[in-house]
């Protein structure tokens, strides 16, 4: 498509603030509507001043960050970019479009330039210093599919499906060329080819049957427990499907384990319930993290040794109901949000009664445990790394090319 063709960047309402962010504006992320205070001060505050030159103006791939992770104790960030950062690349293009006198089109052809050597250096490291945990091939990634012009297509025809195998039999898992020639975006090719065209002869969909849940906790246990490896994060969910045999997808094991399978495990057998304790404790959980927006949240960092049970993602399923629980929170900040479920969940609810004298009793962190949690008595330098996915060693998920899809916890 030329680029005459592509469509305009998005935009926004012009406002007086700094670099053109309102200091309370909407977005959309995770399905709906947000609204951020753009005025509090982020994680970025605490950035080592040459960590955060270094990752806006080196092309470092994931060997040499995790080198500089294990020499220099270099921190960044990775995963799904939040509403805020977002908010602040977006800011940061209009204000290198309005200072360079760059119409939509010149824009448009300085993110999608033709070849490395026209790629313009001095554009990218200003819009990764917007976000300085992050490191600027992710940045420039995540900027190129964000603007693509094949984003958010739609569902998959017959004939893409079609046409994606025979480019796939022509020419490898090459994304980028096999992109071109389907005319879908290279991670998209990719994830639909992985997640729905292998093996789609003999993929069983619907209800899983008593061996097959036997033969995936057998899978993944020999995978992780017995490798002394963690349960629900060091998983490699292409090599489950290929060892139960093609027969059920990398996301359908992954969805299966995280959603049912993985907490009944941890429960020794019995299959545990969502309990209004376990609200209590994610509710204060989230406060003590003190991030601006539940998108900085990393949900596999939010279970202790006490609290386990729970997979990430059915934290944030959980967390995402008792938002929505608040009435006009679609109107509201992370914060006042925050401030309602406070109050709400302001006491602990007595433990069930259902259990029985056999079964072992959960520990149950406290509300005095939780708000004087390690991290927030170590101060906010430590709450805001834990609150938005940074740590030494935080390499997986930036790395060169296509980026992993968000079905993927470990693979690559």
């Amino acid at each position: 498509m030329p680029l005459e063709q592509l469509p305009p960047p998005p935009t926004r309402q012009q406002s007086n603030s700094v670099l053109g962010v309102p200091a309370r504006s909407s977005a959309m992320s995770a399905g709906h509507r947000r609204t951020i205070n753009m005025s509090l001060p982020g994680n970025e505050q605490h950035t080592n001043p040459e960590h955060a030159h270094l990752l806006a103006n080196k092309w470092l791939g994931a060997n040499k960050l995790a080198e500089l992770v294990r020499l220099q104790g270099l921190v960044y960030k990775k995963g799904k970019f939040s509403a805020i950062e977002e908010e602040q690349l977006r800011a940061a293009i209009e204000k290198y479009q309005s200072e360079k006198g760059l119409t939509e089109v010149q824009i448009l052809e300085t993110i999608f330039s033709k070849t490395d050597k026209s790629k313009d250096t001095a554009f990218w490291s200003e819009l990764t210093s917007a976000v300085p945990l992050r490191p600027i091939i992710a940045v420039y990634h995540h900027v190129r599919r964000s603007y693509h012009p094949m984003k958010q297509q739609g569902p998959w025809k017959s004939y893409e499906d079609d046409a994606l195998k025979q480019a796939v039999a022509d020419l490898g898992q090459q994304w980028e060329k096999v992109s071109y020639r389907v005319g879908r975006m290279a991670s998209d090719c990719r994830d639909r080819y992985r997640n729905h065209i292998v093996n789609s002869d003999i993929r069983i969909t619907g209800h899983w049957s008593a061996e097959e849940e036997e033969k995936l906790t057998r899978i993944v246990t020999d995978m992780t427990i017995k490798q002394g490896k963690d349960i629900d994060n060091d998983v490699f969910w292409g090599k489950v499907s290929e060892l139960m045999g093609g027969t059920r997808g990398r996301q359908q094991c992954r969805i299966k384990w995280t959603d049912a399978l993985s907490k009944t495990v941890k429960n020794e057998g019995r299959k545990p319930r969502w309990s209004p304790q376990d609200a209590f404790i994610l509710v204060h959980k989230v406060d003590s993290l003190n991030v601006r927006d539940d998108t900085e949240i990393d949900w596999k960092l939010i279970p202790d040794q006490d609290w386990n049970l729970w997979s990430a993602h059915t934290l944030q399923r959980r967390w995402l109901t008792l938002k929505k629980g608040v009435k006009g929170y679609e109107d509201m900040t992370h914060q006042e949000i925050m401030d309602i479920l406070r109050i709400k969940k302001a006491d602990l609810p007595p433990p069930p009664t259902s259990v029985t004298r056999k079964k072992k009793e959960r520990k149950v962190t406290s509300a005095a445990a939780v708000t004087d949690s390690p991290e927030t008595r170590m101060g906010s330098d430590t709450a805001a790394v834990i609150g938005s996915s940074t740590g030494p060693g935080t390499t997986a998920g930036v790395g060169v090319g296509v980026q992993p899809d968000d079905s993927t916890d470990s693979e690559s």
